[in-house]
C-alpha cells in the first residue's frame, strides 16, 4: 500500500460508502430505493466536489440524501487525508509518517513539520469561512423561504460554493439570481477564497498579521502566492472580458440583461468556470466561442491544496513561463527573479501530458458510444469532469449507462489527480544508478 495508493483508495472508500446511503429509501423524497448507477454517479460527483448531476437534487432526494451529498462535498473538498488525519489527532494518536507523507501529496505540501498544527488552521478556516458564508446567504434566503429551509438552502451553498462542488437546490441552478447582486457575489467570493489555496489564504493572514502588529521584519511573500494569486486574477479578468465580448449579444444569455446585470453575469460566470459548477445562465445557450473559452478555463483549474481541479493555475503557469523562455532563447525558467526547477517543470509537463491523454481518450470513447449527443456537448462535458468543475450544457441526464460510468471515471481521475491515479496503478519507481549519454534530436 503505497502514499499513491492509500489517497486513490481513501477517495473510492467514500465514494463507495455515499452510494450505499443514497441508495437507501430514506435517501430518496418518495421513499424507493435508487438506483446504482444514479447513486453512484451522484456520490462520486459529490467526493469529487464536480457538482454534474443525473437527477435534480432539490427534488429527487430527500433531506437526508441531500445531507449525505453535502457530508460528501465537506470531505471532498477537505480532502480524505485531511479528514481522516484529523481525526487521529482528535483522538489523541500520533499519526503514521506514511498518512503523513500522504497528506503532504493530497495538499501538495512541501514540508511535514507541525501537521497537527496545519490540518487544524485547515479545518478552522473552512468552518469559519463557510459560516460567514452562511450568515451572509441566510439575509436573502430565509426572508425568501423562512427560517427552516432558508437556513438549509444557506448552509448546502454555502458550503457547495466553498468546497467548489457546484451541487445546488435549485433546478436551474443559481439562474434565478442572475440579477441578485449580494448572492452572486457572496457566491464568487466563497468560491474564489475556496479556489486559492489553503497556503495562500494563511500566508496572507500571516502578512496581515504582521502588518497588524508592525514588526520590523519584512514579510516576504513565497513565490507559490505570488504566482498563484497573479495568475488567479489575469484568469479571471481575460474570463470576465471574454465572456462578456463572446455573450454580449446572444439573446439566450446576456442580451436580455441590463448593462449592470451583464457585468455581473459575465464576472460571475468566470469564476464559477475555473472549478465551481454554479452558472446564472443557461450553458447549453452559449455561443461557440463562450463555450470554447468556458472548455479552456475549466481546463487550467483552481490552485494546488485547494477544493478545485483542473491541471491548477501553477501548471499552467510554468509551462506559460517555459515557452516563453524557450523562444527567447533562455535556458533557464525563471519566475519573479526565482529559477523553476527541471523537476517542477517535468511534473508540469506531465500534468499537462497526462491530463490531455485521458481527456482525449475519454471524448473518443463517449463519442462512439454516444452517437447522438453533438461533439462539443461531450467534449465540454469531459473536460467538466476531468476539471471537477460541474458546468454542463444539459447532456448529462442523456448519457446511456457505460457514458455515464464513463465520466463517473473523469470524476475520479481528475480529483485524485492524474500524476497519483498512475503512481497508484503503476507503483514507485524503482531506483536506479544507470546514467545514460546525453545526444540530440530534431524536435519542434
Amino acid at each position: 500500500m503505497t502514499v499513491a495508493r492509500t489517497i486513490c483508495s481513501g477517495f473510492l472508500g467514500v465514494i463507495t460508502v455515499g452510494t450505499l446511503l443514497l441508495m437507501l429509501p430514506i435517501s430518496l423524497a418518495d421513499g424507493s430505493w435508487n438506483s446504482w448507477v444514479t447513486a453512484l454517479f451522484t456520490a462520486t460527483s459529490a467526493t469529487c466536489v464536480t457538482g454534474l448531476i443525473v437527477v435534480d437534487t432539490g427534488s429527487y432526494y430527500s433531506f437526508w440524501g441531500q445531507l449525505t451529498i453535502l457530508a460528501l462535498i465537506q470531505v471532498g473538498g477537505l480532502g480524505y487525508m485531511t479528514a481522516n488525519t484529523f481525526l487521529l489527532i482528535l483522538l489523541g494518536r500520533r499519526s503514521k509518517v506514511r498518512y503523513r507523507i500522504a497528506l503532504q501529496d493530497s495538499l501538495d505540501s512541501a514540508g511535514l513539520s507541525s501537521v497537527s498544527q496545519l490540518l487544524k488552521s485547515i479545518v478552522g478556516l473552512t468552518l469559519l469561512l463557510e459560516l460567514t458564508g452562511i450568515f451572509a446567504l441566510m439575509t436573502l434566503f430565509v426572508p425568501e423561504f423562512g427560517w427552516t429551509k432558508g437556513l438549509w438552502q444557506s448552509i448546502f451553498h454555502s458550503i457547495s460554493a466553498f468546497n467548489n462542488a457546484g451541487f445546488s437546490l435549485f433546478e436551474d441552478s443559481l439562474m434565478r439570481y442572475v440579477n441578485v447582486f449580494p448572492v452572486t457575489i457572496m457566491i464568487t467570493l466563497l468560491i474564489i477564497l475556496g479556489g486559492i489555496g489553503y497556503q495562500v489564504m494563511m500566508e496572507v493572514f500571516f502578512w496581515w498579521q504582521s502588518r497588524f502588529k508592525k514588526n520590523e521584519k519584512r514579510f516576504r511573500f513565497s513565490l507559490h502566492v505570488k504566482v498563484v494569486t497573479s495568475t488567479t486574477a489575469l484568469l479571471l479578468i481575460l474570463g470576465f472580458l471574454g465572456f462578456f465580448a463572446s455573450e454580449l449579444y446572444n439573446p439566450e444569455t446576456l442580451l436580455p440583461l441590463s448593462w449592470g446585470n451583464k457585468l455581473q453575469a459575465a464576472w460571475f460566470q468566470s469564476v464559477t468556470t475555473r472549478t465551481a459548477g454554479f452558472n446564472t445562465i443557461d450553458i447549453g445557450q452559449m455561443t461557440t466561442a463562450g463555450l470554447f473559452l468556458t472548455i479552456a478555463l475549466m481546463f487550467i483549474g483552481s490552485s494546488p491544496g485547494s477544493t478545485g481541479g483542473g491541471i491548477k493555475t501553477t501548471t499552467f503557469r510554468v509551462l506559460l513561463t517555459c515557452t516563453k523562455s524557450v523562444l527567447q532563447g533562455r535556458e533557464n525558467v525563471v519566475i519573479y527573479e526565482r529559477r523553476v526547477p527541471i523537476e517542477l517543470i517535468m511534473k508540469a509537463v506531465g500534468v499537462a501530458v497526462g491530463s490531455i491523454m485521458i481527456i482525449s481518450a475519454s471524448t473518443m470513447i463517449l463519442a462512439i458510444s454516444e452517437p447522438n449527443l453533438q461533439f462539443i456537448n461531450i467534449f465540454f462535458e469531459t473536460i467538466s469532469a476531468f476539471a471537477t468543475v460541474g458546468l454542463s450544457t444539459g447532456i448529462t441526464s442523456s448519457f446511456s449507462t457505460f457514458g455515464a460510468l464513463v465520466i463517473t471515471v473523469l470524476m475520479y481521475a481528475g480529483r485524485v489527480g492524474i500524476l497519483i491515479l498512475m503512481a497508484a496503478l503503476l507503483g514507485d519507481p524503482k531506483p536506479s544508478a544507470l546514467e545514460y549519454p546525453d545526444e540530440d534530436l530534431l524536435v519542434g
